[in-house]
């Protein structure tokens, strides 16, 4: 069988399922700094589209024609999650465990091309310690990285460089339409991975759409 040479595992929801956790995140930040605001499932699906939280929040605020400090907001917010992740263990998404522990016997590199913040990235490993560990990666992205977020390709480019790879040595694993954006513009074949709250999307580009990780996924 003849594997790719990396496997580039993208956001954080193609690790592991963070949607709701997310939401219930925003609207306690919002109860804290004295908003009446509660996104609803259905209100946060569509907030989605658009990724960043500072975003998310800017566009909201300007459908509510008011002003709020969409920094400040996106920060308190990332602090209840990340204070969240330190208090409860998380499960790996289908598969991934396993197909880690594959990439790692079969010497695939692998990598984390979050262009989330470093808070983010350690609290979400931090809650993953009995599963996966900073040492399973040979690349873990973060915002401080890239002058560009997602969808631009510059986490995704940095990667390669770092990893010393080109595209098509590579495939990625990403959970939403505008990471999977990022990881095409970077030429880079990418399989879709959808969490709950994008399990409906069409996913326009993807190589193809999966539900469950197996061997598959790394076979050319």
């Amino acid at each position: 069988m003849k594997y790719y040479k990396a496997l580039l595992f993208g956001s954080i929801g193609s690790i592991v399922e963070t949607s709701e956790i997310q939401r219930k995140s925003f609207n306690k930040a919002f109860k804290q700094y004295g908003l009446d605001w509660n996104w609803t499932k259905r209100k946060y699906l569509s907030l989605l589209n658009k990724s960043g939280g500072k975003d998310r929040i800017s566009k909201y605020a300007k459908m509510k024609k008011i002003k709020v400090n969409s920094v400040y907001l996106r920060n308190l917010k990332t602090k209840i999650f990340n204070n969240y992740l330190k208090k409860n263990q998380l499960k790996l998404r289908s598969g991934v465990k396993n197909l880690i522990s594959l990439c790692k016997k079969e010497n695939i590199k692998i990598a984390f091309v979050s262009s989330t913040s470093s808070n983010n990235i350690n609290a979400i490993l931090y809650s993953l310690r009995n599963s996966i560990n900073k040492r399973d990666f040979n690349f873990i992205g973060n915002a401080k990285l890239v002058k560009k977020f997602k969808p631009n390709p510059d986490i995704y480019l940095l990667a390669l460089k770092k990893l010393k790879l080109k595209p098509n040595d590579c495939v990625a694993i990403e959970d939403s339409q505008e990471s999977l954006n990022s990881a095409k513009q970077a030429k880079i074949k990418c399989i879709i991975f959808p969490g709950k709250f994008h399990s409906s999307k069409k996913f326009i580009g993807a190589y193809k759409k999966v539900y469950r990780l197996n061997k598959n996924i790394i076979l050319r």
